[in-house]
């Protein structure tokens, strides 16, 4: 059976990305899929990279018993999906936590000799998904603000250690957005979920 993980991060149940991950969730167990759902708010996670963490980095093996148990999931995992707001330009500490933690060497990545430096030991991982909620409109993220969680999210870490095929959906203007621009950024990520 296809598995899908969810990650995703957002303190208040009600929020648009809280129903963005539902519809996601929805979408892969539609299609027939395991369903793993990674809720770091939830899960109380710890998002600080400590000394020994960082020494970990060093010797290429994580210490953090939580981001263990999330490494693993995600190599089980054939689809990726993380789901977050973007606050002042950039995701939230949690999900940036998530990521100095979980993409680690010798873990998720290895080192080697190629362009980036860097390949994937995420063997089954067949794709990737971020999928945002912002109230900045989409050309204002892009061109006054560099397009932050393309350059370091998309390119600078997923693509950089190896991935393929990673997209990412900007759900731009949530504040002010029409009642059916929300259902159609919900039926396209009910479609990430059963494509993925």
């Amino acid at each position: 059976m296809t598995k899908t993980v969810i990650v995703t991060i957002h303190p208040y149940d009600g929020s648009f990305c809280h129903a963005l991950m539902s519809a996601v969730r929805d979408g892969a167990q539609n299609a027939g899929q395991e369903v793993d759902l990674i809720d770091l708010e939830a899960d109380g996670f710890d998002p600080v990279m400590h000394s020994k963490d960082l020494i970990g980095f060093l010797k290429h093996k994580a210490q953090d018993e939580q981001a263990l148990d999330y490494i693993r999931r995600i190599k089980e995992a054939d689809h990726l999906v993380l789901v977050f707001p973007i606050w002042w330009e950039l995701m939230p500490a949690m999900m940036k936590g998530f990521i100095d933690k979980v993409v680690f060497p010798g873990e998720t990545f290895d080192y080697d000799k190629s362009a980036t430096g860097m390949r994937s030991l995420l063997d089954n991982l067949q794709s990737t998904t971020i999928i945002t909620t912002m109230n900045t409109p989409r050309s204002v993220y892009r061109w006054v603000f560099g397009d932050a969680v393309q350059r370091a999210l998309v390119r600078g870490t997923f693509k950089k250690m190896g991935l393929k095929h990673v997209r990412w959906m900007s759900c731009n203007m949530v504040k002010k957005s029409s009642d059916d621009q929300r259902a159609k950024w919900l039926a396209t990520a009910q479609q990430v979920g059963a494509r993925a």
